[in-house]
């Protein structure tokens, strides 16, 4: 709960500083700053580009269905163009658009326009692409590179929440993954692996509290990275020990789908279990930061959208298994 209510305040403190135009905070001082990018270089310098920095070619129609494609992009990092898979099949947007395709009994028109280390920043020049296309939702995936390039967070929501701004003015839906926790990549070292997972868990709250508040929703990607990994590492991360695995990959696709289907009004909106449902937006986006899989849309109470404590939300998980079993 103390870590949780820590994470709130960070997430307060970045939005309103993205909001203004602030670098927002930072971790460490200046000097503990410099020894942890010292560590960052040694890491890269062990983790390698085994990989490159292109993934398979997956654009393209998917689902054998009659009618109009549905129009999907996906945006953001590594992580959106599955680098590391060497079969379109096994990135996340084929797997995200085979198993839209199967909910909407619709094919998919999927154009795959992230790119291999893209912080936020570069989010502006893959929206101007996406808008070209008239997408009908948008799948954005990033983040971890604004932790390993030390982007103040500030900046880096900015860029995210005028992103989901500008897709959502053209009438695309938006499901963002939020920053995934990076204190898992056994490369790193102590402290870095510390302080990477603390700003991870800032970051992810502070995106939830951006996009929610630009008219998107947020999957938390926080535990995707988390103790599976952290337990199975063979198997959930690629060679280079910092990118998925295809396993890796299908958990973080599977965690989207039905946010992603729920944003398209595929599938009703659920009950939620104990634990989840109506909660004012910072506490939200804290829990989501260290819950796999959570879902945070915005909401209303009372036909208002904002209370004594921010906006309102409903925070809950969504079940793959339900969604199935609904279609």
């Amino acid at each position: 709960m103390f870590w949780t209510a820590g994470v709130a305040r960070a997430a307060r403190k970045i939005a309103a500083a993205a909001a203004l135009g602030g670098g927002g905070l930072t971790a460490l001082g200046a000097t503990a700053y410099g020894l942890l990018i010292a560590e960052s270089l040694v890491a890269r310098k062990v983790i390698g580009r085994p990989h490159g920095m292109e993934g398979p070619p997956s654009d393209g129609v998917y689902g054998e269905f009659p009618g109009n494609p549905i129009r999907m992009v996906m945006l953001g990092d590594s992580t959106s163009v599955g680098l590391g898979m060497t079969e379109s099949a096994r990135t996340p947007g084929v797997l995200l658009a085979n198993g839209l395709a199967a909910i909407a009994e619709r094919p998919v028109r999927l154009s795959v326009l992230g790119r291999s280390g893209a912080p936020s920043a570069q989010l502006g020049g893959q929206v101007d692409k996406a808008l070209e296309l008239e997408p009908e939702i948008a799948v954005v995936f990033v983040g971890a590179n604004d932790i390993t390039t030390q982007t103040p967070p500030a900046t880096a929501v900015r860029h995210l929440v005028k992103a989901v701004r500008r897709l959502r003015e053209a009438g695309a839906e938006v499901v963002v993954g939020t920053c995934p926790d990076l204190g898992t990549v056994r490369p790193l070292a102590q402290p870095l692996r510390w302080v990477t997972r603390r700003w991870s868990r800032q970051l992810a709250a502070a995106q939830t509290v951006g996009v929610v508040e630009a008219g998107g929703r947020t999957v938390a990607f926080a535990d995707i990275l988390g103790p599976e990994f952290a337990t199975n590492p063979a198997e959930m991360f690629g060679p280079d020990r910092f990118h998925p695995s295809d396993r890796g990959y299908a958990q973080a696709a599977y965690a989207v789908l039905p946010s992603v289907c729920a944003a398209l009004g595929l599938w009703p909106e659920p009950r939620p279990a104990r634990g989840e449902g109506l909660q004012p937006i910072y506490l939200a986006a804290a829990t989501a930061a260290e819950e796999s899989g959570t879902e945070v849309t915005a909401t209303q109470v009372a036909g208002r959208t904002t209370g004594p404590h921010g906006r309102w939300v409903t925070l809950f998980r969504r079940r793959l298994g339900e969604l199935l079993n609904d279609a």
